[in-house]
């Protein structure tokens, strides 16, 4: 799918979501963003998209919320009379020492992924089919992507991202022929806030590629992903080769 003169949905649009927009914007797709939080944030993200050349959405959503996907994707039908491509990369990203787990912690990381995907699918995907195309593209993790876990204290958030994998796999042969389906499962692309450096540099070591990869990795491999033809059902490791150590 060509993305020009179609229109995007990305749920999470900062720091890698923000690049992604912009690369959309640039090759000629008009993009609406969900919020929670930080309009400011979305806000950026959305000048960012003007400044390619696009329009621009800023929808409030909180997507744990059950109403919320549809009424997002309602606005975005609502303002550009159409949705063709959906990017799901709002996430929850935080350490949980097991003797801290409890239901809360399970709820925040499962909402934030395989659920708010579910939602976000369901809502859409009327719309593309209706229009005969359209691509959903998800955001898994290298290590639920690799089979093991590897790092204790991300209990809720392995299994969530395990989810969003397996989900993208029924999508998939759920919605063929008409929307193709994938996941991209970053690696190293930008350190957590308060990585240390003695911490980037042991990742960085063990990578082979011997660097953090950037946002600008995982837009060219969400661009791929929406431009495909003949993948659906797929999760693209961008790790620049972390999941061979």
């Amino acid at each position: 799918m060509n993305p020009r003169g179609r229109v995007a949905l990305v749920s999470g649009g900062a720091r890698v979501g923000r690049t992604v927009a912009a690369w959309l914007a640039e090759r000629g797709a008009d993009v609406a963003l969900t919020w929670r939080g930080s309009r400011a944030a979305a806000e950026e993200t959305a000048a960012a998209v003007r400044a390619a050349g696009a329009r621009a959405l800023a929808v409030q959503a909180d997507l744990a919320d059950p109403g919320a996907a549809a009424a997002a994707v309602e606005a975005v039908v609502g303002g550009f009379g159409r949705i063709d491509i959906l990017v799901a990369m709002a996430s929850v990203y935080e350490k949980t020492p097991f003797e801290s787990l409890d239901d809360e912690a399970w709820r925040r990381s499962h909402e934030s992924d395989p659920v708010s995907l579910y939602r976000l699918a369901i809502a859409a995907a009327p719309h593309m089919r209706a229009q005969g195309a359209g691509r959903i593209v998800a955001t898994a993790d290298w290590l639920p992507a690799s089979g093991r876990p590897r790092y204790k204290g991300y209990l809720p958030y392995y299994v969530a991202k395990a989810g969003v994998v397996g989900l993208v796999e029924a999508l998939a042969l759920e919605l063929a022929p008409e929307i193709l389906v994938n996941t991209v499962a970053p690696g190293p692309i930008l350190a957590p806030p308060g990585f240390g450096a003695d911490a980037e540099r042991e990742v960085m070591k063990a990578t082979p590629l011997g660097r953090w990869g950037g946002p600008d990795e995982i837009a060219r491999a969400v661009l791929f992903l929406i431009e495909t033809e003949f993948v659906t059902g797929e999760c693209l490791r961008v790790d620049g080769g972390r999941h061979l150590n």
